[in-house]
């Protein structure tokens, strides 16, 4: 991210060890394994943890790529683009070849990689003005990244941790720099994906600061109070609600920090109280590649997009269930990719230069995590509940609930999970909201039923066919 960091290439740019070699490599000397230049003092070492912020922004990975797939998964949008790769996804019938879905696997590693470039190689660059504290920072940054990148592959790529308890296959564990050898690592389970992931953040949280010195690091870059709200939502997926709400207090509390913006106007700034945690962009520097970010796939052509993801009729229906709901109001109508009139998301506005930031942790988010989470622990509905609940209703210009509005804790839950769903819309969440409830991502489709086999996506057959390891461990039905 350019704007915050000025880039810089390691090795692990070059060089990928997770499938995309060949069974051999012979390296050339200019390709050789050689990271002390991007560690050579404490400068080169931020600029190289720079770059591994950079690599998070780029369409595959917190670009728009993934969420797009998990929302159309969901019951959240219509995908109307030309795009096979989409269609194969949107339709269930995603095919192990999918170009897309090799290239979201592969920058996921990329980052995680370039993480464990830092982690590794922090802790002995030289010089004494480069201070223990300022080292830990460096390496909680790394471990953040990195777990963010290990816990959206686990989420697209295997079945959700409910589904048997974490037994199922996960995901490769990389914890260790590539130092020239390469190595075919197998799946892991789910939850052993889980474990890394929480240690991962727990230990970062111990280490990083609560704020920086502007609104564009606090927001943009990993903070205390973005690990621990990453923490929440890992928890959360895990059902282990104590512990989800847990660590979603603790950002609640820092509530000079973290607030609920008092209206949607937010949508059109940047790095305000809502922000947590977000992916940095500008009109001169952001994650595309030619296919355009976020307002791209979510605006029409009048509005310099592509159309070719709109509202579904589900989630229309959801907002106009309740007359007024505000939320209603972040849309645009349009012509979509089909060229037929559809209803737009308009979160997002810069479908010309792709400037708007991509959203990864909301303060919203926080607040629905926490109360979810809190009435499971305690088996009830608290007027407290009731109160952080009425605070999105109002700005949703929706009447507020009482105690009496619910005759048990489990339709409490139903209808926060509900306004989960309109409150974080195509924002990528939807998909694994409904997965991890053990719920169908559609009505009356057996290929989105809970537990079906491609509600995940498959591990690339260029990873397959590459990695000996892999060669069983497909997922069922690819």
């Amino acid at each position: 991210m350019k704007n915050i960091f000025s880039k810089i290439l390691t090795a692990s740019v070059f060089i990928f060890a997770l499938g995309s070699c060949e069974k051999e490599i012979e390296l050339l000397p200019q390709q050789s394994i050689d990271v002390k230049g991007a560690f050579i003092n404490e400068s080169a070492a931020e600029s190289t943890l720079q770059g591994v912020y950079s690599s998070c922004q780029l369409l595959e990975m917190n670009g728009g790529m993934g969420q797009v797939f998990s929302d159309m998964m969901a019951d959240n949008s219509s995908f109307v683009g030309s795009f096979p790769t989409f269609q194969e996804v949107r339709d269930f019938n995603t095919l192990s070849t999918n170009g897309n879905v090799q290239g979201v696997w592969q920058q996921h590693y990329r980052v995680v990689l370039r993480a464990n470039d830092v982690i590794a190689n922090v802790p002995n660059v030289p010089g004494s003005s480069f201070t223990p504290a300022k080292r830990a920072q460096f390496i909680a940054e790394a471990k953040f990244l990195r777990a963010l990148a290990h816990f959206q592959l686990v989420n697209l790529f295997a079945q959700p941790f409910n589904k048997s308890n974490g037994a199922d296959l996960g995901i490769p564990l990389i914890l260790e720099p590539f130092t020239g050898t390469v190595v075919f690592p197998a799946r892991n389970t789910v939850a052993e994906v889980y474990v890394s992931v929480i240690k991962d953040l727990t230990e970062a949280a111990a280490d990083l600061p609560a704020t920086y010195a502007s609104a564009l690091l606090t927001r943009g870059r990993a903070t205390k109070g973005a690990a621990q709200a990453l923490l929440s939502r890992v928890y959360l997926y895990r059902q282990d609600y104590a512990n989800a709400a847990l660590n979603s207090k603790l950002v609640l509390d820092a509530n000079a920090t973290y607030s609920t913006a008092v209206n949607y106007s937010f949508w059109a700034s940047k790095n305000t109280s809502e922000d947590i945690f977000t992916i940095q962009n500008s009109g001169v520097d952001n994650g595309t590649t030619g296919t355009g970010g976020w307002a791209s796939w979510h605006r029409p052509a009048a509005n310099g997009g592509r159309g070719d993801v709109k509202f579904s009729p589900a989630l229309i229906a959801a907002y106009q269930a309740e007359s007024g709901d505000g939320r209603f109001s972040l849309t645009t109508t349009g012509t979509g990719a089909d060229n037929l009139p559809a209803t737009f998301s308009t979160k997002w506005s810069d479908a010309v230069n792709n400037a708007d930031n991509s959203p990864v942790i909301r303060t919203t988010e926080i607040v629905l995590n926490y109360v979810e989470a809190k009435a499971e622990v305690d088996n009830a509905v608290s007027q407290d509940l009731i109160d952080r609940m009425n605070v999105l209703r109002t700005r949703a210009g929706l009447s507020n609930w009482t105690l009496a509005t619910f005759a048990s804790k489990a339709a409490f839950v139903d209808a926060v999970l509900n306004e989960r769903w309109k409150e974080l819309a195509f924002e990528g969440h939807r998909r694994m909201d409904l997965l991890r409830r053990g719920r169908n991502l559609r009505p009356a489709d057996a290929k989105a039923a809970f537990g079906a086999s491609k509600t995940i996506l498959p591990i690339p057959q260029r990873e397959v066919d590459n990695n000996p390891s892999l060669t069983n461990q497909q997922n069922p039905g690819y």
